[in-house]
């Protein structure tokens, strides 16, 4: 069972949250920036997106609890069920801090193969 309070639960959920998400959008960030320097010559802030995400159930959008096993804390999945304002603030999350990275990643690492297998057609033939 958790043992250390609310306050150090929300604490706890908090940081794993915003470490997280910020881990994701780091993945994210760089992804983009290999992309956009290796397949276009541009140039393209994680932890304010993560902090954003994570600061959300500190203002009672989405709520932070104790897991399901009562050993540590994160989202409070459970709320979801019950309330419609912790469900938005899931599928908000599940979109913005999931699919979106992860869109963004797989395209441009996809889009660094092709370039990649394009320049080394290109050195091939000459």
């Amino acid at each position: 069972r958790w043992l250390y309070g609310k306050q150090i639960c929300l604490f706890y959920a908090f940081c794993g949250v915003l470490f997280g998400i910020c881990s994701l959008s780091t993945l994210t960030l760089l992804s983009t920036v290999c992309c956009l320097k290796i397949c276009f010559p541009v140039y393209a802030c994680a932890w304010i997106y993560a902090s954003v995400f994570a600061s959300c159930p500190l203002a009672h959008w989405g709520e932070y609890g104790v897991e399901p096993y009562g050993t540590a804390c994160c989202i409070d999945w459970r709320s979801t069920n019950i309330n419609a304002v912790a469900m938005s603030y899931t599928v908000v999350l599940f979109v913005f801090c999931f699919i979106l990275p992860c869109g963004v990643i797989v395209t441009s690492y996809s889009l660094i193969l092709v370039t990649v297998k394009e320049s080394r057609k290109a050195v091939e033939q000459h």
